[in-house]
Protein backbone atom coordinates (compact mmCIF):
# COMPACT_ATOMS: atom_id res chain seq x y z
CA UNK A 1 0.00 0.00 0.00
CA UNK A 2 1.10 3.40 -1.07
CA UNK A 3 0.54 6.69 1.01
CA UNK A 4 0.35 10.21 0.01
CA UNK A 5 1.48 13.10 2.12
CA UNK A 6 -1.03 16.21 2.23
CA UNK A 7 -0.21 19.56 3.34
CA UNK A 8 -1.53 23.05 2.07
CA UNK A 9 -0.52 26.33 3.28
CA UNK A 10 -4.26 27.15 4.18
CA UNK A 11 -3.73 25.26 7.35
CA UNK A 12 -0.86 25.73 10.23
CA UNK A 13 2.14 23.99 9.56
CA UNK A 14 3.17 21.13 11.53
CA UNK A 15 5.11 21.78 14.58
CA UNK A 16 7.05 18.29 15.00
CA UNK A 17 8.05 15.42 12.75
CA UNK A 18 4.56 14.83 11.56
CA UNK A 19 2.53 15.77 8.58
CA UNK A 20 -1.21 17.60 8.24
CA UNK A 21 -2.86 14.56 6.97
CA UNK A 22 -1.69 11.28 5.11
CA UNK A 23 -4.03 9.58 2.56
CA UNK A 24 -3.82 6.10 2.46
CA UNK A 25 -5.99 2.87 1.92
CA UNK A 26 -9.22 5.08 0.22
CA UNK A 27 -8.92 7.01 3.37
CA UNK A 28 -7.37 10.06 4.60
CA UNK A 29 -6.15 10.57 8.13
CA UNK A 30 -6.07 14.48 9.31
CA UNK A 31 -3.39 15.19 12.18
CA UNK A 32 -5.39 17.15 15.17
CA UNK A 33 -5.66 21.18 14.52
CA UNK A 34 -5.59 23.34 17.07
CA UNK A 35 -6.51 26.94 17.14
CA UNK A 36 -3.72 28.58 14.60
CA UNK A 37 -4.41 30.92 11.90
CA UNK A 38 -2.14 30.14 9.27
CA UNK A 39 -1.83 32.92 8.31
CA UNK A 40 -0.01 34.45 10.82
CA UNK A 41 0.68 31.81 12.74
CA UNK A 42 -0.76 32.95 16.03
CA UNK A 43 -3.45 31.16 18.21
CA UNK A 44 -6.81 32.36 17.81
CA UNK A 45 -8.20 33.11 21.30
CA UNK A 46 -11.12 35.15 22.72
CA UNK A 47 -13.76 32.42 23.49
CA UNK A 48 -13.69 28.82 22.98
CA UNK A 49 -16.33 29.40 19.91
CA UNK A 50 -13.94 31.08 17.81
CA UNK A 51 -11.17 28.71 18.88
CA UNK A 52 -13.42 25.55 17.59
CA UNK A 53 -14.72 27.40 14.32
CA UNK A 54 -10.70 28.15 13.30
CA UNK A 55 -9.89 24.59 14.40
CA UNK A 56 -12.74 23.30 12.08
CA UNK A 57 -11.42 25.57 9.41
CA UNK A 58 -8.30 24.37 9.16
CA UNK A 59 -9.66 20.59 8.81
CA UNK A 60 -11.77 22.19 6.49
CA UNK A 61 -8.23 23.49 4.62
CA UNK A 62 -6.47 19.88 4.73
CA UNK A 63 -9.73 18.39 3.13
CA UNK A 64 -10.48 20.93 0.77
CA UNK A 65 -6.65 20.39 -0.32
CA UNK A 66 -7.68 16.48 -0.56
CA UNK A 67 -10.57 17.19 -2.87
CA UNK A 68 -12.75 16.21 0.01
CA UNK A 69 -15.31 17.78 2.25
CA UNK A 70 -17.10 17.54 5.40
CA UNK A 71 -19.40 15.40 3.83
CA UNK A 72 -16.57 12.81 3.27
CA UNK A 73 -15.65 12.41 7.17
CA UNK A 74 -16.42 9.19 9.02
CA UNK A 75 -14.54 9.29 12.78
CA UNK A 76 -13.52 12.32 14.14
CA UNK A 77 -11.71 13.04 17.91
CA UNK A 78 -12.17 16.25 19.52
CA UNK A 79 -9.73 16.70 22.95
CA UNK A 80 -10.81 19.68 25.63
CA UNK A 81 -8.94 21.28 28.17
CA UNK A 82 -12.38 20.83 30.42
CA UNK A 83 -15.51 18.95 29.57
CA UNK A 84 -17.04 22.16 30.78
CA UNK A 85 -16.49 23.71 27.16
CA UNK A 86 -18.44 20.24 25.86
CA UNK A 87 -21.17 22.35 24.88
CA UNK A 88 -20.25 25.21 22.99
CA UNK A 89 -17.94 23.19 20.74
CA UNK A 90 -20.32 20.86 20.22
CA UNK A 91 -22.93 23.84 18.78
CA UNK A 92 -19.79 25.14 16.74
CA UNK A 93 -18.83 21.50 15.76
CA UNK A 94 -22.31 20.49 14.31
CA UNK A 95 -22.84 23.52 11.88
CA UNK A 96 -19.97 21.80 10.07
CA UNK A 97 -21.96 18.86 9.02
CA UNK A 98 -25.15 18.37 7.33
CA UNK A 99 -27.18 15.45 9.20
CA UNK A 100 -24.55 12.50 8.72
CA UNK A 101 -22.67 12.85 11.68
CA UNK A 102 -19.80 10.54 11.67
CA UNK A 103 -18.56 8.67 14.70
CA UNK A 104 -16.49 10.59 17.58
CA UNK A 105 -15.55 11.02 21.08
CA UNK A 106 -14.87 13.96 23.34
CA UNK A 107 -12.13 13.94 25.94
CA UNK A 108 -10.66 15.97 28.13
CA UNK A 109 -7.42 16.31 28.54
CA UNK A 110 -4.52 17.64 31.30
CA UNK A 111 -3.47 19.90 28.60
CA UNK A 112 -2.98 20.80 24.89
CA UNK A 113 -0.25 22.35 22.47
CA UNK A 114 0.45 25.83 22.71
CA UNK A 115 -2.22 25.78 25.95
CA UNK A 116 -5.44 26.09 23.60
CA UNK A 117 -8.94 24.52 24.59
CA UNK A 118 -9.55 22.64 21.82
CA UNK A 119 -7.93 20.22 19.16
CA UNK A 120 -9.79 17.77 16.58
CA UNK A 121 -8.76 15.16 14.78
CA UNK A 122 -10.40 13.64 11.64
CA UNK A 123 -10.49 10.22 9.14
CA UNK A 124 -12.17 10.96 6.21
CA UNK A 125 -13.11 8.43 3.46
CA UNK A 126 -12.12 9.05 -0.27
CA UNK A 127 -14.42 6.23 -1.76
CA UNK A 128 -17.41 8.12 -0.30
Amino acid sequence: MSKQIINTEKAPAPIGPYNQSVKAGGMLFISGQIPINPATGEIVSGDIKTETHQSMQNLEAILSEAKLTFEHVVKTTIFLSDMSLFAEVNEVYGTYFKGDYPARETVAVKGLPKGVNVEISMIASINI
